[in-house]
């Protein structure tokens, strides 16, 4: 069985992919990486490949799907499988860069866990945004990363390449799968993606905001089941 390694995004924890890491060990080892170190994309896909299988299927949501993109920059051949989980190919606009800067200030200079909290919260399918458990997983997840790694995966997001030049030499088979009302990374995005990536996959989640994995993780599963299935 091939190992499968997720990456968690922005904000993230494993806890994350806690419905998610069950259910895929029947298809090879699952790890987390870690993405609390490195200021910038690069920094973080070389410590991913440095503690990472000689080859592995490769899961990335959000920001993990920014170092999906830079990991197969920079070893195509160790990637047997690629998921792309509610994230783009795209770089920041001005505009983005702006949010997430001023996004950055307001927790440094705040309430950290309030102010993320409710940001993130934000991002999510309208169903959720009153639930406590997802709230308070949010919380806790925001809490765990602490101020000093969001700043660096702030910079790191912010100073990410743009990667869809790349998108049409990825011939591993992938998925693209986003939910049909994530306000970050649009399905338009997915879309984009999945046409330019040879034979890949694309899944439009229902009722699902941007934190795809927790959202809805049955339809998450469920894709991600039939794709390391193929």
């Amino acid at each position: 069985m091939t190992p499968i390694v997720l990456i968690p995004g922005l904000l993230c924890t494993a806890e994350v992919f806690a419905p998610q890491i069950p259910a895929l060990w029947p298809y090879g080892p699952v790890t987390v990486a870690s993405t609390l170190e490195g200021d910038s994309i690069a920094a973080m896909a070389a410590a991913i490949l440095a503690s990472a299988p000689p080859r592995f299927a490769l899961v990335g949501f959000s920001m993990g799907g920014y170092l999906a993109h830079e990991i197969l920059r920079r070893a195509p051949e160790r990637v047997t499988r690629l998921a792309l989980l509610s994230t783009s190919a795209r770089a920041d606009q001005p505009i983005q860069v702006e949010m997430r800067q001023a996004l950055l200030e307001a927790a440094t200079h705040g309430d950290y866990d309030s102010v993320l909290a409710n940001a993130t919260l934000n991002t999510a399918h309208v169903s959720l945004r009153r639930d406590p458990v997802f709230a308070a997983t949010k919380r806790r997840m925001a809490a765990d990363i602490g101020r000093a790694a969001f700043a660096r995966q702030t910079a790191a997001v912010i100073g990410r390449p743009d990667s869809r030049r790349e998108l049409p030499s990825i011939a591993v088979p992938s998925l693209v799968l986003v939910g049909d009302s994530d306000p970050v990374t649009p399905p338009e995005f997915a879309r984009e993606m999945a046409e330019a990536i040879p034979g890949a996959k694309l899944v439009i989640v229902s009722e699902c905001g941007h934190t795809s994995p927790l959202e809805r993780p049955e339809a998450v599963n469920a894709a991600l089941r039939d794709w390391l299935a193929a």
